[in-house]
């Protein structure tokens, strides 16, 4: 069996890291093919490095671009890298330009179709990420559901056939990650001296949050007014929208810190007292590592953080300030994104899907 990934954004690097281990523990071939849609090396190379990905087979270098360019560019580069390659399977991640882009090369191609985390949904048609999961979906031939939600999901869209529940690979990486750096101070204690506790950790960097700039304005300064210090990962289209509008991103309250290689960005989220942000993945990866998160959106494809008390859904000013100083959630012993065995499950269905 011959699988070839399509990644492009740090998530999916995240999530590729088990997928590979497990190809290479069971000698199943497999071409790594990176599009180039996060070029920064800090949210690109340095991933493959830390998480011990071996380097792509192919890398388009497709770079930035409005979602109609950065798409085509990728449908261009990828399809004469799938006719070479002729996979038994083309595998996609997440909800990204590269994930739908792929999608499509394949279809157009016959070529076996699976995407891995298939079935969220966040019911929020402004995101290009929900149309990008969607149409992935109903392309796809084999769906692999991280969790029963997101299984529920495609079985209301007439999908059912089609899923496999196999877990969430996130959470393999995470935990792995986590018992390596646990028992040492994470970067930003020790770069601004802070004690365990004495900081929170915040990300902001979606659209709805960054192109309005009395929005983004009034996120930096709920962030600046929390109790703690807040120390905001700056983004590179973070960065590019606070200088468009002439916002300034560091400021009493609220430091500004590059962004951080994956297992320091464990280890900060391990050690803070709480996260701000408006992303999916840092949503479910402080619920695994038990730390409080606060979410500026109005909606989340990671509803059972919701349910379970670990994160709030806010606007910016008074609610977000509330939320991110909120208790501490009752403790929780709940799997609902698997056991840190998802990889195993994920090639175990390819290969019985397999024809």
């Amino acid at each position: 069996m011959k699988v070839l990934s399509v990644v492009g954004a740090r998530p999916q690097f995240v999530k590729l890291a088990p997928i590979a281990r497990e190809f290479e523990k069971q000698r199943i071939e497999h071409i790594i093919v990176h599009t180039g849609q996060h070029y920064d090396p800090m949210l690109s190379d340095v991933f493959f490095k830390d998480l011990g990905i071996a380097d792509p087979d192919v890398h388009l270098g497709v770079g930035s671009g409005g979602h109609g360019e950065q798409t085509g560019k990728m449908l261009i580069g990828l399809e004469p890298v799938f006719e070479r390659y002729q996979p038994d399977w083309v595998l996609v991640y997440g909800d990204t330009n590269s994930t739908v882009a792929a999608a499509l090369a394949a279809v157009k191609l016959h070529l076996p179709l699976a995407h891995l985390e298939a079935g969220l949904r966040s019911f929020n048609r402004r995101m290009p990420e929900e149309h990008n999961r969607v149409l992935t979906d109903h392309a796809a031939d084999l769906l692999l559901a991280p969790t029963k939600v997101a299984a529920a999901h495609l079985q209301t869209e007439g999908l059912t056939k089609r899923t496999e529940v196999v877990g969430d690979v996130m959470t393999d990486v995470v935990l792995q990650v986590r018992d390596q750096v646990r028992n040492a101070p994470s970067p930003i204690m020790t770069e601004f001296g802070f004690s365990e506790g004495a900081y929170r950790l915040a990300t902001i960097h979606r659209p709805d949050n960054t192109d309005d700039p009395g929005r983004l304005n009034a996120i930096l300064d709920s962030l600046a007014g929390l109790d703690v210090p807040t120390v905001i990962l700056a983004h590179p289209r973070l960065v590019a929208k606070c200088e468009q509008h002439g916002i300034a991103l560091g400021r009493e309250g609220l430091l500004a810190h590059r962004p951080l290689a994956y297992p320091e960005l464990v280890a900060a989220t391990l050690h803070a007292c709480g996260i701000v942000t408006d992303s999916g993945g840092l949503q479910k990866e402080a619920f695994l590592l038990r730390t409080p998160c606060t979410t500026v959106r109005p909606e989340t494809e990671w509803v059972e953080t919701v349910e379970l008390g670990w994160n709030q859904l806010v606007e910016p000013g008074a609610a977000l300030v509330a939320a991110a100083r909120r208790p501490m959630p009752a403790p929780t012993d709940a799997t609902p994104y698997g056991d840190g065995h998802a990889a195993a499950n994920v090639v175990k269905a390819l290969a019985e899907h397999f024809k």
